[in-house]
């Protein structure tokens, strides 16, 4: 029987411009199983699970749960919990972390400064600091989502962890089932999919340099959907791989149409015309639905350079 991810990949889907939109992520760890929503329905107390969603809702915060690669057996509740907060925006990319006791203490952050890449309150009431170790990759493995991410993200999760690479944790979900193994790297917030363990440690090596890979590349969180895939094709026009080097000026225009500014931090800047598709043909966009559909693709049509006196004008 054909999962999602098979169907995706045998029709060679495009895959640039399909990351989850987020500014800011907030990791908290849950070991044990989780269910599809996971911060409701895993061993966290479901209340605070529903807390921490309204706390964040429309803050440009992305709540996770994570866990250690490996058997999830039920063992109970943790004494000390891992944290993490990290921030995407190119040039104000960072990424923190603490231990707390008591998860609860997660409502006292000021949720709408950490969305706005402000990270002195998690500091203060989480005693944070900036986190010195290897990069993160959060590998998608709840299956109770969508059993392609259990099928191939444990997998690579364990092989990763076994290899001895750093920073891996299993995360509840990144979306885009169908792209799986899907991850997310941090600082910087680049989000893969298909990923196969040699390429993941190429990722985290270049990331570890502040460098991005585009190859099966989803885009950068820190921008909506015609961001990244502008931002990921100037990448690849102009040879540009620094994580800091590209931002998304600006986005005008409207689905299926857009005009995405996308500036490099030396002063130049493109226009990149970028429209909205359907993914032919129509089918299940997830194991877990019976319902077919055609999922959104973005195509990019033309990168423009801009002058200097047309940059100015704009």
């Amino acid at each position: 029987m054909s999962t999602c991810s098979s169907v995706s990949r045998d029709l060679d889907e495009p895959i640039a411009g399909t990351a989850a939109t987020a500014k800011t992520w907030l990791l908290l760890e849950q070991p044990g199983p989780w269910g599809a929503k996971a911060l409701t329905s895993s061993h966290l107390d479901p209340a605070l699970g529903r807390a921490l969603e309204a706390a964040a809702k429309g803050t440009g915060v992305r709540i996770a749960l994570i866990r250690r690669p490996g058997r999830h057996a039920d063992r109970g509740t943790p004494t000390a919990r891992q944290v993490y907060a990290a921030h995407t925006t190119p040039g104000n990319a960072w990424l923190h972390g603490a231990t707390v006791r008591d998860p609860r203490r997660l409502l006292d952050l000021d949720f709408a400064a950490l969305g706005k890449g402000d990270h002195r309150g998690f500091d203060s009431v989480l005693q944070a600091a900036p986190h010195t170790g290897d990069p993160l990759a959060l590998v998608c493995t709840n299956g109770k989502r969508d059993r392609c991410c259990a099928l191939l993200g444990r997998p690579l999760a364990a092989e990763l962890d076994a290899s001895g690479v750093g920073g891996i944790w299993e995360v509840t979900h990144l979306g885009g089932h169908r792209f799986s193994p899907t991850l997310l790297v941090l600082p910087y917030g680049y989000a893969y999919g298909r990923a196969e363990a040699h390429t993941v440690k190429e990722i985290l090596s270049r990331a570890r340099e502040g460098r991005i890979v585009v190859e099966n590349c989803r885009g950068n969180s820190a921008w909506e959907r015609p961001g990244q895939a502008a931002e990921l094709a100037v990448r690849t026009a102009v040879g540009e791989y620094a994580a800091d080097a590209l931002s998304v000026v600006r986005t005008e225009g409207a689905a299926p149409r857009w005009t995405v500014t996308v500036g490099h931090c030396d002063g130049r800047q493109w226009h990149v015309i970028v429209t909205q598709g359907a993914a032919l043909p129509p089918r299940a966009e997830s194991c877990g639905t019976s319902v077919l559909g055609s999922p959104a693709r973005m195509d990019v049509v033309a990168v423009r350079e801009l002058t200097t006196t047309t940059a100015l004008a704009g």
